[in-house]
């Protein structure tokens, strides 16, 4: 291009560009224009650039730093961030959302298809999942109220909920709870141990202050205070006795003591079985 010399740029040069103001770019934001002073949507400065039109990105955008956005971002593909995202509107993603980083979400997030967090902490106020599978990501905390409209499941690791109101709870597999309560003001069911033992059938005397047998056997997770309750299976009228008690008691740590009252009409013989005893521990 030959030098301008003294020709008036809108007439000789129409489609070279330069900045609204005289002395180039600074550390002010300057609007792009052409030739004959027609202003872009494009402004530039040694410190930034800023559209104020729609920006749009035909190709791969990767932002090493933080994205602030204030207004509403859709996005139809697959959106990267290697840094800090942080949105005080609404994110809206039809394709694949992979985060490496923090998401922070103050509006509405709708994700139409799947979203990843390999690393860092997703943060999102009120989020709208349609479809999405999460294959490996850490959820710290869901403050408020999480209300699931069909089902949540969780194939594997632990889930703590607060409080469930619900009229029908339904479980098909395995449930473990830590501590249940029934009622808002009953006791707490702490422990539950379950175990069984072999009994040597043992002759009791007839008719005496002595017509007893005692003994004690293994549970488990037992412990002094917990309530057991239990059955022997050889107990019953096959064994020619009436008035049969039977009552069991923890007497240490994973030890439970049995006693057999046996107030029979004839000298008789305790059969062989197998003792089937539950402890269950209780808290106010």
């Amino acid at each position: 291009m030959a030098t301008l010399g003294t020709q008036n740029i809108s007439t000789s040069y129409p489609q070279l560009l330069k900045t609204l103001g005289l002395g180039g770019v600074d550390g002010t934001l300057q609007a792009i224009t052409d030739g004959d002073n027609t202003s872009s949507a494009l402004e530039l400065s040694t410190l930034g650039v800023n559209s104020t039109g729609t920006l749009n990105a035909v190709g791969a955008t990767t932002l090493a730093s933080s994205l602030a956005v204030t207004g509403a971002v859709t996005l139809s593909s697959t959106l990267g961030v290697t840094g800090a995202a942080t949105l005080s509107s609404s994110l809206g993603v039809t394709g694949a959302a992979t985060l490496s980083s923090s998401l922070g979400v103050t509006g509405v997030a709708t994700f139409s298809s799947s979203i990843s967090a390999t690393t860092g902490t997703a943060t999102i106020g009120t989020a709208t999942i349609s479809t999405a599978t999460i294959s490996s990501a850490t959820i710290p905390t869901i403050n408020g109220v999480t209300t699931f409209a069909t089902g949540f499941t969780s194939s594997t690791g632990t889930n703590t909920l607060g409080t469930i109101a619900s009229t029908t709870i339904s479980n098909t597999g395995l449930g473990t709870t830590g501590t249940l309560q029934v009622g808002a003001s009953g006791p707490k069911l702490t422990a539950v141990s379950f175990g069984t033992a072999a009994f040597t059938s043992a002759t009791v005397s007839v008719h005496s202050a002595l017509d007893a047998t005692t003994g004690s056997f293994g549970l488990t997770g037992v412990a002094l205070g917990d309530m057991i309750i239990g059955s022997l299976n050889s107990l019953g009228s096959t064994n020619g006795t009436v008035n049969v008690g039977l009552s069991l008691y923890p007497n240490a740590t994973n030890f439970v003591k049995y006693s057999i009252q046996n107030q029979g009409a004839t000298a008789g013989t305790i059969p062989a079985g197998t003792f089937f005893a539950t402890a269950m521990r209780f808290t106010i």
